[in-house]
């Protein structure tokens, strides 16, 4: 419809131009001495309106002309690029299929097209570190280094490689290298994480940890356990060392310090360090809290001496109230009485959670109270059965 309604406006303007040109008896003339040139008017219009859109036609092809030898070398240059991108594609996928000689001869041919430098170095240094060819893989990684704004992705790629097979040294060096230009994206903290876990740095892992939840890389969960994991490494490297063991806990953050199962492991390891009392409020906040059989057995390492035994052992037995049959708080009392040289109440609690749960440490601890009390027929019994559950866990 649109189309007919063009058809008929043309031709009526047609039809307008021509009643127009029929009735106009107008002319031109123009005077040059000693000629004199007459001319209807119409006719010098259309020649005019001619005139213009030759000229038009003429300027266009002129300049198209001249544009040629700019249009092949950009026609080469899209074909280039072209040739360029579909060679990165083949090379990606190459790589990931595990087709590393294809790889590295699709990026070779991607590189010389000159249009994905840094993209086609990297694939190619990838597939010949993927194929075990380390002077081809240290040329692609120069080539890739040299680049315009390949510097950084290079470096990148290096520590990775270099974290993938072990060579802690070369990824430290090329860390160190992105820190010192001020670098930190979510793939260094990762790779930095991966490097301090492998060379024991521990205590660089939890700050490590924070920046990568921060940035949503990793769950919480597993955020959690890899600052646990870190804190009780760095702790059992104190071990011989009581007052920087002890510092180090008190200047754990809250959440660590409200970390059940970081509290339940790090327990052993301060008391044997002789420092096991810095936990006690801690352990003491978790039961309060919510009731862990597990974490009451283990009271006994964090009830230090003196006083501070004295107000363990008392609260202990407040807990019993609440709590008369769990083995745990039982053997944690038994132990404290222990201690304390109670000897008749220490064997009852000890016998009582024994009857409730039967453990290696249970008959191991009433092995020691026997021995202690000058029992040593019973001390061998207790003894026997510690050594026989043990071989049977």
């Amino acid at each position: 419809m649109r189309a007919l309604i063009w058809i008929i406006a043309l031709f009526a303007v047609a039809a307008g131009l021509a009643m127009f040109a029929g009735a106009n008896e107008g002319y031109v003339l123009v005077v040059l001495p000693p000629w004199r040139l007459q001319a209807s008017l119409n006719l010098t219009v259309v020649a005019l309106v001619v005139g213009f859109f030759l000229l038009y036609f003429l300027m266009r092809l002129v300049s198209r002309t001249l544009d040629l030898p700019g249009r092949v070398g950009a026609y080469r240059s899209r074909r280039r690029q072209e040739k360029a991108a579909r060679s990165a594609r083949e090379s990606l996928r190459a790589l990931f299929e595990g087709r590393f000689a294809d790889a590295g001869k699709q990026a070779r041919i991607a590189y010389g097209a000159g249009d994905a430098g840094v993209e086609a170095a990297l694939l190619a240094a990838r597939a010949a570190h993927a194929q075990r060819d380390d002077r081809a893989y240290r040329e692609w990684i120069d080539k890739a280094m040299s680049a315009e704004g390949g510097r950084t992705a290079a470096l990148l790629t290096e520590a990775e490689l270099a974290t993938a097979e072990g060579a802690w040294d070369a990824a430290e060096e090329a860390l160190a290298t992105l820190r010192k230009g001020d670098h930190s994206s979510v793939a260094a903290n990762r790779l930095q994480l991966d490097l301090a876990r492998a060379r024991g740095d521990w205590k660089a892992v939890p700050d490590l940890v924070r920046q990568l939840l921060a940035n949503k890389a990793i769950g919480a969960e597993e955020g959690r356990a890899l600052v646990r994991a870190a804190h009780l490494a760095t702790l059992e490297s104190m071990v011989d060392q009581p007052e920087p063991l002890a510092d180090y806990w008190r200047k754990l953050g809250k959440p660590d310090h409200a970390d059940r199962e970081l509290v339940f492991q790090a327990l052993p390891i301060l008391a044997k360090g002789g420092k096991g009392a810095v936990a006690r409020k801690d352990v003491e906040r978790l039961l309060d809290g919510e009731w862990d059989s597990a974490l009451a057995r283990r009271y006994a390492l964090c009830s230090g001496e003196g006083e501070e035994a004295r107000d363990a052992l008392s609260r202990s037995e407040k807990w019993l109230n609440r709590q008369p049959d769990d083995p745990g708080l039982l053997f944690a009392l038994g132990k404290q009485c222990m201690v304390a040289q109670i000897w008749g109440k220490a064997q009852s609690y000890l016998e009582r959670s024994l009857a409730l749960d039967a453990r290696a440490e249970t008959h191991l601890a009433l092995g020691q109270l026997f021995e202690a009390t000058e029992h040593p027929a019973e001390a061998k019994a207790h003894f026997a059965r510690a050594a026989q559950l043990a071989l049977e866990a």
